[in-house]
């Protein structure tokens, strides 16, 4: 039976896996496995959520055994460490509990066809303090290291009685993410008055977004990027453009200007790259990002064998451009994979990849949702904001949901996460 190991169970290596054990592992066409070092998934696009606070993951993400249980594919837990292109093997480090103890000894899993859709991880561009005194919200680990850190700060603030005593928050990145986590922090700032902290409220907050760009949102359309700062700016969040971060230390970013700009948390999250070991096992090629070169059928350059999507995946379009690393990639990029790993079990013909860009939203909390519709499929995005532009983002993680439950059991997830939006409680305190 064919063996097919999908190696990284984010937005597009679990809808692959559900697609695949549909389509092939049901059927007995092939064994499907999924390999992944973390026990839960959580769409990317809402670890600024679970590291301010306002989702948990237990509630809103998706365990891979009991996923994979109903499913019926493979289950691995563990790091990918090696791939051995001319056995057709990849290795996975050994795994340790709490204590030391050896869990799960060095592991060798077999393939015929191999799936990397290992995402990325954040890039600090070798800024000297960086990776010491930083937190990078690219993993769900970072994103609970950040919570609790959060809490502990909002604790400490508290209970300090002095009202111009404030929580000082710097992260350096305009992009989604950082003015996003900008706009749930300030939401975050109020809740807390309302779950045992009577002091704190956003008065107490002061966050800086630090960008080395002309402009925040640097990705989007000069409309939306415009939009977004006059929404930050209501909320008191300060807005540095055109400032780059020279170094870190211990409680503040030092400006290539020499300013100081001092932060009791400090968040880096201005850029990201395909993890580094992918170099170092000298098998692909890469670009200045370090993700792996695809043909157009999305398998890599050096080997037909293996498949690549989502963020670590280098596609070059024909205007020169590379397809950006975003959740609606990944979700294109698992279909044409999908598609084509079927296409070889039934032997037929390989298709091709084009990237479609389906415009982009900005969620910053409560207050204001912008963005624009239809991208290239127009000759000009369609600017919405407000209650469309909400409605627009929840259905992207809808669809999301569907693609990995299926429609029935897309729903009643759904249905279940508004009963606990509902009755449970809004900020997640451990």
């Amino acid at each position: 039976m064919l063996k097919i190991v999908v190696v990284g169970g984010g937005a597009g290596g679990l809808e692959l896996v559900s697609k695949l054990s549909k389509k092939l592992g049901k059927k007995g066409l092939a064994e499907i496995t999924l390999v992944d070092k973390n026990r839960t998934h959580v769409w990317k696009p809402l670890l600024h959520e679970v590291a301010a606070g306002v989702i948990d993951k237990n509630s809103d993400g998706v365990d891979y055994r009991i996923h994979a249980a109903r499913f019926g594919y493979q289950f691995q837990l563990g790091t990918m460490i090696d791939i051995n292109h001319q056995h057709k093997s990849i290795t996975l480090d050994p795994i340790y509990d709490d204590e030391g103890d050896l869990l799960l000894d060095k592991r060798e899993i077999e393939y015929d066809y191999l799936v990397l859709a290992i995402g990325s991880v954040s890039n600090d561009f070798g800024t000297p303090g960086v990776a010491q005194h930083s937190i990078f919200l690219d993993s769900l680990q970072q994103a609970e290291r950040f919570h609790k850190a959060l809490l502990n700060q909002l604790l400490k603030i508290n209970q300090q009685h002095y009202p111009q005593t404030k929580l000082k928050v710097a992260i350096v990145g305009g992009g989604a993410t950082g003015t996003e986590l900008a706009a749930e922090l300030h939401h975050v700032a109020n809740l807390a008055k309302h779950y045992g902290m009577p002091q704190m409220s956003a008065d107490r907050l002061e966050v800086s977004i630090i960008e080395a760009g002309q402009r925040i949102l640097p990705a989007l359309p000069e409309r939306i990027a415009n939009s977004a700062r006059s929404a930050l700016a209501k909320l008191g969040v300060n807005v540095m453009e055109n400032t780059r971060v020279a170094s870190a230390e211990k409680g503040a970013f030092i400006t290539a200007q020499e300013q100081k700009i001092e932060a009791d948390l400090m968040v880096w999250a201005a850029g990201v790259k395909a993890p580094d070991f992918i170099q170092e096992l000298e098998i692909f090629e890469t670009n200045k990002a370090q993700q792996i070169l695809v043909k157009p059928t999305l398998q890599s350059t050096a080997c037909d064998d293996i498949f690549v999507i989502g963020d670590c995946c280098g596609f070059k379009q024909e205007d020169g451009s590379w397809v950006p690393p975003r959740a609606q990639s990944a979700h294109q990029m698992a279909d044409l994979a999908a598609t084509n790993l079927i296409n070889i079990v039934a032997d037929k013909p390989l298709k091709t990849y084009r990237y479609i860009d389906y415009g982009s939203l900005v969620h910053l909390s409560r207050y204001s949702t912008i963005g624009s519709l239809m991208g290239s499929l127009t000759s000009s995005s369609m600017f919405i904001e407000g209650r469309l532009a909400r409605l627009v983002y929840i259905s992207l993680y809808n669809l999301h949901q569907f693609a990995i439950h299926g429609w029935f059991k897309g729903i009643l997830v759904l249905l279940s996460r508004k009963v606990s939006n509902l009755v449970g409680s809004k900020l997640k305190l451990h």
